[in-house]
């Protein structure tokens, strides 16, 4: 009895499948031949629909004209960003623009719910008259049909939507630069409508963007965006405005290859010197060679000018090395009248690498007001003959037995009576005494390089730090 239930409960399931598959062939082929034969009662149904709509519709006035104001419920899809120019102040977008509002003109009774048409019908109903109050130039894709939709629901519900390419203005503020942020707005809004008789409205998740693979934004990063809905008043009337702002904020990498590190180094070689002794001149003048090579890197214009000046001083090069990063960093900048963070730093390391010139101008005029004798008058020895013994402070040469006491007398002389020792800086140890000297600051210029060798690096390191840490945190 067992196996003999079995089989027949088997013999059963094996029945009902094959009704379930013969019942759903049946209804395959019924829906493919209801397919088959809808699409010429539909075009004929459409194209009367059509007809009927448009046969006393006058698309000049808008709907509902003289009762209450039409209402458009806007969505903004964001196919790409960018570029974004800092000269022009300005930026492109493409976006996919769709506007949604009701005309009751446009009802229909029919069991087709939705109309999807194409470019033709565009022309033969009202639309609003949308402009987009920040765009300087501003195109529609025409290929390879005019990129527009439109749909009609049979309640008079309306959909439209076109691509539009935008080169929108934005007013960049340049203040921070290159570690500024910005929101560029894209401004929309009715031209001839005004509250009374349009308002628009945003749709939930009303504007939303695509994959930012494809977008252009080179030196600037996307940080999202964010919808506002104003009214603005004028002499026509009040106004809605919608804005969408994106803001972005700029990347550092091309600012810190191309002009940060280029100065600091700049200004660390202005350096070099400081460990050069000053009497070698050879030396310097070969730093200045080493420095004009980078100038030349920098700037083609530059070599004429190095080649010229490399003999002379050895801190020419940099300083012409910092004016031609100056240059190249306001290339991609406006004319702005204001200060920018990178003018600031740029400014500063000219301003030492100009220092570290003067700091060798200086240095190597006290050296040689030092090393004269030849051009000091003699002075008069009051001694007696007899005396054999060398006056004191006398200063003898063994290699020709020749007195020095004229050279070193008129050295100490010039130092102690002269304008050096009424100021705050010395050429000799006799300098440090005397009652003027009490209380005053003993700065020994012949040292000036070994002051420099701890000034010059901690100023400009407690510069960065206060720099960097305004800018980036504050």
């Amino acid at each position: 009895m067992t196996r003999a239930s079995l089989a027949g409960v088997g013999l059963l399931s094996v029945l009902f499948t094959c009704s379930l598959a013969v019942q759903y062939e049946e209804d395959y082929e019924d829906v493919t031949v209801n397919q088959m034969l809808a699409p010429k009662s539909q075009e004929t149904d459409t194209t009367e629909i059509l007809n009927n709509l448009l046969k006393e519709y006058d698309k000049k006035l808008r709907p509902d004209i003289g009762v209450k104001p039409t209402v458009i419920d806007v969505d903004i899809f964001v196919n790409s960003i960018g570029p974004v120019s800092s000269i022009n102040m300005e930026y492109q977008i493409d976006i996919i623009f769709a506007q949604t509002w009701t005309d009751s003109r446009l009802r229909y009774n029919s069991t087709m719910k939705i109309l999807t048409l194409n470019s033709n019908m565009v022309g033969l109903i009202w639309l609003p008259d949308t402009i987009f109050r920040n765009s300087k130039t501003a195109d529609s894709h025409w290929i390879t049909m005019p990129n527009q939709l439109l749909r009609i629901w049979n309640d008079g519900k309306i959909l439209y939507t076109l691509r539009l390419t935008i080169n929108a203005e934005c007013q960049l503020q340049l203040h921070n630069f290159p570690m500024d942020e910005h929101s560029c707005p894209l401004v929309f809004s009715s031209y001839g409508y005004s509250q009374d008789e349009m308002i628009y409205k945003w749709r939930k998740n009303s504007v939303e963007a695509a994959d930012q693979k494809s977008w252009r934004l080179y030196q600037f990063d996307f940080m999202g965006l964010r919808n506002t809905t104003d009214v603005i008043k004028t002499t026509a009337g009040d106004y809605v405005v919608m804005t969408v702002y994106f803001d972005l904020s700029r990347r550092m990498g091309y600012f810190t290859i191309q002009t940060y590190i280029p100065c600091i180094l700049t200004v660390v070689l202005s350096w070099v010197s400081f460990w050069i002794k000053k009497d070698a001149t050879p030396a310097r003048t070969a730093l200045a060679l080493l420095l004009s090579c980078c100038a030349v890197f920098i700037s083609v214009h530059a070599l004429s000018v190095v080649v010229q000046t490399t003999g002379t001083y050895k801190g020419i090069t940099t300083v012409l090395t910092m004016t031609t990063l100056s240059s190249v960093a306001r290339t991609s900048l406006p004319r702005v009248s204001y200060i920018t963070a990178m003018d600031l730093f740029v400014t500063v390391c000219f301003l030492f690498v100009f220092a570290a010139l003067m700091e060798y101008a200086t240095l190597n005029y006290y050296s040689y007001s030092i090393r004269r004798p030849s051009y000091m008058e003699p002075k008069r020895l009051n001694f007696s003959l007899l005396d054999v013994r060398p006056p004191p402070h006398t200063v003898i040469a063994l290699n020709n037995a020749m007195y020095w006491q004229e050279f070193e007398d008129a050295c100490v002389y010039e130092c102690l009576d002269g304008k050096d020792c009424q100021s705050f800086f010395c050429c000799f140890e006799e300098c440090k005494g005397g009652a003027w000297r009490r209380g005053r600051v003993h700065i020994d210029l012949l040292e000036l390089d070994a002051y420099s060798r701890v000034f010059f690096p901690t100023s400009f390191l407690l510069f960065n730090i206060v720099y960097w840490v305004g800018y980036l945190y504050l």
